[in-house]
């Protein structure tokens, strides 16, 4: 069996991929790679939110708060993630997000699927549900 090993730094390998450090986005043979989950370490602004709300996610997230504040909006609620180790665990739920003071959060989503991304826009984050750009795929 070939052994594969990956190191890295999360917030500098993230910046490539939109925070994204592994899933289906990787390329095929790096150990990052996979079809089965995504993980992703972003460092948010405070005041920045997602450019998109996520609208017929079929998927499963965990978002981990490391630290800051950061509110993830769900239909007919928010939930407050206020100290470090809240999280919050959805499957198959439309969502949004902002960072209500600059935050680092740790996201988890399964499965690992193209097709989610949106373009930048000002003010926001390209981080919704949308048709994936030209070329390798960009993740959500």
């Amino acid at each position: 069996m070939t052994e594969l090993i990956y190191t890295g730094y999360a917030a500098d390998d993230a910046a490539e991929h939109r925070g994204w450090v592994l899933g289906h986005f990787m390329p095929p043979g790096d150990p990052r790679h996979s079809d089965a989950v995504e993980i992703k370490w972003a460092v948010h602004a405070r005041g920045e939110k997602r450019a998109q709300w996520v609208a017929g996610e079929q998927r499963t997230a965990a978002i981990f708060l490391i630290s800051g504040r950061f509110r993830v909006d769900l239909p007919g609620r928010s939930v407050v993630l206020d100290r470090p180790g809240a999280y919050v665990v959805f499957h198959g739920v439309d969502h949004s997000w902002v960072a209500e003071e600059q935050s680092t959060i740790l996201g988890v989503r399964w499965p690992s699927v193209a097709g989610y991304a949106v373009q930048d826009q000002p003010g926001t984050t390209a981080a919704g549900h949308g048709a994936a750009s030209a070329g390798r795929p960009v993740p959500a």
